[in-house]
């Protein structure tokens, strides 16, 4: 740590109660956002209380540092970005408070737009603003932006919702401002007096901007001063972003949730023809109206199957028109007027869809909401970069404006993906350009600069909805022309300084596009098994690594050419997607029980890519720091389904984590869960004394102090007989010559050691249906454990067994079946990172987990159907490694066949057990906390039995809830009238 940031971490470690880091692994997490900027802070501070930030703000002036607030750190123009210190609101400050009607909420900086909206829901209100980003986007960086987004037309933006607001000033001092008369010597009131006089001075000049867009940011004087003379000072600060003073908290208005919603979606063989229609359908009442180009609906089609045969292949350009009513009736028929009327003419559509059916139009809606987000994948070199997006222009002139945009990128050579909220002439244009080449660079400069001039030639403005940031500071002296002096005068009234965001909005300095972008390669060299992988870039600042001239990293796993450690990693642009908290997703449970932002995923690629590109030492992989970053993630792999971009963010994880253990080896703790499967041999050897110790609060205490597993977790008997035991007894450990179908059964942990029912379920399954069974006696456990450690090593030897032993048999006409999900995931994705082998790689094309295999039969007709009658309900849980190899939902439509059993399937989020992560006391506390939703949600329904297919899962669930868990595959066996015994495990579950 250098001795600047250590100076600035002590002191204001004694200043604040919230977090202060100045690491450097904690300074490159900070050191981007979701734009294309890279700038390494002095420090972030993690404000707890209004005091700290006061605190805060009071130690930066005394020693000359730039504040830079910070909420998600999802904008995409570098405005959270800077040298000095980062208030990050997000990890604490996110308390809400409603009035007694909801019509007004108080909301502290750091609260998730989203999440703001779910509490406003239960009271049948929302707020009106809708950012693309409102996932993951913080209400302070909404107010700081003046934020509006696609239903502007029915809401306005930020600054029509503002009450009041309290910030903090340059100098240290909260202000609670409102609307205030500038006559007296208070520092509200002397702020207003300053608005006046500046409105005074620059009344000309002021008046020649009544033209500009209604929703725009910026140092705003229009509509601030009544006719009392009273100065609206929190209207005022809406949209200065971060430069006058920093937002704690504010009060703003809400909506009621309009009864009725439609939306109608017209497909136009030309975006000139989109443009106009949309310009027509202003006369007709509409909420929102949104234009994408070929582009983006080419890349819904390829990336999400709901949209493959929904969006017209010839389709050059779609609008998105939504409209409201208080009648169900009403709205139908003004949807049946406008779609007619946009249908005619020469540039009518040529295909249209409507609905006013809630999930078909939150299915719609989503092409709009998730466009920004579906950009990261797409694939290859170039990519559309956001440094030029975010502009207005008179809605009438947007036909011509864009043609002239597209001429412009054609004398560049470039091309661009186009999305509008056409209705209010809000333009988004990203160009396809390389950062990792020079002179795409260059061309980013230029392009940003001609655009600029084309958006100005039809009357329009650059960084109207969203901040100007780094990428377009620049070009606001030249927009605003004798305006950028008034803008000085503003500056100087509030931050004289400039030390609050300098460089953004307003500044005397202002960086270029092309300046300070995140690296866009790795520098430093790759090697393994002493062969390079990867040669160096460049040289880098970082000093020699054991003798060579550059730094070298030694990967421990396998990465293939067409997916490089480089282009894994580069491949996460950083746009906070993955702080995401939706119900309907499991984005990051981790993230969700400890919102900051090294538990996030984007986390993990900025540290791996801080490395890669030089400006972090190889050595600082192997710091507790890294260590504590990277344990943050439990190997669930739902960041992998869930990112827009599809990172491989857990073997990125496993990289992290092999390198700490590759030099420092597993903590004592560690080392005995992942030697879990032979610890669970030899207590095979001898069960009873092995149960008896289990049960023992006595030996339960020691190895709670001497290893930490938690004395609380209720841990999984020993059972008298191992499966692998059992098989060889029935002689199903003996291969089988004969053709037909056949599976080789991988057992794993669970199923082996302490619940053999689940594999005598699975070969009464497999001999209902006449499929043969082959368990070979040899094979090890999955290795799972060591491979979410970080223990590459053992995790390899034990792979490299499974998979001859596997491929042997595949190569003979078994399929591999697993009923842990965990096992097959090792199989399918972990193996292949493990072993560059072509063994691996066939063992993972045959590997199923039990369900699926059995509903592929099913699929086929294959599946005996003969069940008998269940009278039961049932909770089914999806678990997460499953959510990643099925996205059928085998289990839970296998049961559905069985008659009289229903299932109730509970989407509530992550048990968080997470193997044996939540046997630990360090994470015991935490793996309930993310559990917790679940078994909310398990416990008021009016069951008293659960299934799931994960092991894990099933005890959470039986330690959150006391309800008897069951393997489907018990169920079916059950069904089957093979396996009698199950009766008594779910009499005892009744009981």
């Amino acid at each position: 740590m250098e001795i600047d940031r250590q100076r600035v971490q002590d002191d204001l470690r004694g200043l604040v109660r919230g977090d202060v880091l100045c690491d450097p692994l904690s300074i490159q997490l900070y050191a981007s956002d979701a734009s294309i900027y890279q700038i390494a802070p002095i420090g972030i501070v993690r404000p707890r209380t209004v005091a700290d930030v006061i605190a805060t703000v009071q130690y930066a002036g005394e020693h000359d540092l730039s504040l830079h607030p910070r909420g998600s750190g999802s904008g995409v123009a570098g405005e959270s970005l800077g040298s000095g210190i980062i208030i990050d609101f997000s990890r604490y400050m996110r308390r809400v408070e409603l009035n007694s009607d909801a019509s007004m909420a108080t909301v502290q900086s750091g609260v998730v737009l989203a999440e703001f909206n779910r509490i406003l829901k239960s009271r049948g209100r929302w707020f009106g603003p809708d950012p693309v980003t409102r996932s993951v986007t913080t209400m302070g960086s909404v107010l700081a932006t003046n934020a509006s987004g696609s239903h502007y037309l029915r809401s306005g933006s930020a600054r029509d919702t503002i009450e009041s607001m309290r910030i903090v000033t340059v100098d240290g001092e909260l202000l609670n401002l409102s609307r205030h008369l500038p006559d007296n010597d208070q520092p509200a009131e002397k702020l207003a007096r300053g608005i006046v006089e500046i409105n005074h001075q620059f009344d000309a000049l002021i008046k020649k901007q009544a033209g500009a867009p209604q929703s725009r940011g910026g140092y705003r004087l229009d509509d601030v001063i009544d006719p009392s003379g009273r100065v609206d000072l929190a209207k005022f600060m809406v949209g200065t972003q971060g430069t006058l003073g920093i937002i704690v908290d504010a009060t703003v208005r809400t909506e009621s949730i309009p009864a009725h919603r439609g939306v109608v979606l017209f497909f136009f063989h030309r975006v000139s023809s989109a443009a106009r229609c949309a310009v027509a359908s202003l006369n007709h009442g509409l909420v929102a109206c949104d234009l994408m180009d070929r582009r983006l609906l080419q890349i819904a089609r390829e990336t999400e199957s709901t949209f493959a045969e929904v969006l017209p292949r010839e389709a050059e350009a779609m609008l998105l028109l939504e409209m409201q009513g208080e009648s169900l009736e009403d709205l139908t028929d003004r949807i049946d007027v406008v779609r007619n009327e946009l249908s005619l003419g020469t540039d009518g559509a040529f295909a249209t869809i409507t609905t006013a059916d809630p999930i078909q139009r939150d299915m719609y809606w989503s092409l709009s909401r998730r466009v920004i987000s579906r950009l990261a994948r797409v694939k290859g070199s170039d990519t559309p970069l956001p440094f030029t997006e975010d502009v207005w222009l008179p809605p009438e002139m947007l036909p011509e404006a864009l043609s002239a945009v597209q001429d412009t990128l054609k004398s560049n050579q470039a091309t661009a993906t186009f999305f509008a909220h056409a209705g209010h002439g809000h333009l988004h244009i990203r160009p396809f350009l390389n950062l990792g080449d020079s002179n795409d660079r260059k061309r980013l400069y230029d392009l940003s600069r001609q655009i600029a001039d084309v958006v100005w030639q039809y009357g329009g403005q650059i960084s109207v909805e969203r901040a100007a940031g780094l990428s377009r500071t620049y070009l606001l002296p030249k927009q605003f022309g004798d305006f950028w002096q008034t803008m000085g005068q503003v500056k100087r009234l509030f931050d004289p300084q400039h030390r609050l965001n300098p460089g953004k909005l307003f500044g005397a300095v202002l960086q270029k596009p092309n300046e300070n972008l995140r690296p866009a390669d790795q520098t430093i060299e790759i090697t393994t098994d002493n062969r390079v992988l990867l040669p160096a870039d460049q040289p880098t600042d970082i000093g020699n690594n054991n003798g060579h001239a550059i730094p070298q990293l030694e990967v421990l796993q396998h990465w293939p050419p067409n997916a490089t450690i480089s282009q894994v990693t580069r491949s996460c642009n950083g746009c906070g997607r993955c702080r995401a908290s939706a119900s309907n997703e499991r984005q990051c449970p981790v993230f969700r029980a400890s919102p900051r932002e090294e538990s996030s995923p984007r986390a993990k690629a900025n540290l791996l890519r801080g490395v890669l590109s030089g400006q972090l030492s190889v050595e600082d992989l192997t710091t507790d720091r890294a260590k504590e970053i990277a344990d943050l993630c439990f190997n669930c792999h739902q960041c992998r389904v869930e990112c827009p971009a599809s990172v491989n963010i857990p073997k990125i994880v496993g990289e992290l984590k092999a390198q700490y253990v590759a030099t420092n080896g597993l903590p004592l703790s560690d080392l005995l869960l992942a030697r879990i499967d032979t610890l669970a041999a030899i207590a095979s050897r001898v069960p009873s004394f092995a149960n008896v110790l289990i049960r023992s609060p006595v030996a339960r205490w020691l190895l709670d102090r001497l290893f930490g597993l938690s004395q609380a977790r209720e841990l999984p008997l020993i059972a008298g007989t191992t499966f692998i035991r059992h098989a060889s007894r029935r002689r199903w450990t003996k291969l089988n010559p004969q053709g037909g179908l056949k599976i080789v059964y991988f057992v794993d942990h669970y199923a082996n050691f302490h619940d053999p029912d689940i594999g005598r379920a699975l070969a009464e399954i497999m001999q209902q249906n006449s499929i043969g069974i082959y368990v070979p006696a040899s094979q090890y456990t999955s290795g799972m454990p060591r491979i979410t450690l970080g223990d590459l090593k053992g995790a390899r030897r034990i792979a490299r067994r499974n998979v001859r032993l596997l491929a042997d048999a595949v190569r003979q006409g078994y399929t591999v079946v697993a009923t842990e999900p965990a096992a097959v995931l090792c199989l399918r994705h972990e193996y292949p990172n493990l072993l560059d082998d072509e063994d691996a790689h066939l063992v993972a094309k045959n590997s199923y987990e039990a369900c699926e295999y059995l509903w592929t039969l099913h699929e086929g007709d294959r599946l005996n159907l003969e069940f008998n009658s269940v009278p039961l309900k049932m909770a089914y849980h999806e678990p997460c490694h499953l959510r990643v190899l099925d996205r059928k939902q085998a289990g839970p439509r296998l049961l559905n066949l069985v008659p009289d059993l229903q299932v109730d399937h509970i989407e509530a989020g992550c048990t968080g057990m997470a193997g044996t992560w939540g046997l630990q006391r360090k994470n015991y506390r935490n793996s309930l906390r993310i559990g917790w939703p679940l078994i909310s949600a398990l416990r008021t329904t009016r069951v008293s039995r659960a299934t799931t297919e994960c092991s894990a899962c099933k005890m959470q669930i039986e330690h959150g809830t006391g309800y008897k868990t069951l393997h489907p595959l018990k169920l079916l066996a059950y069904a089957y009238g093979r396996l009698p015994k199950i009766e008594a495990e779910l009499d005892s579950a009744t009981a």
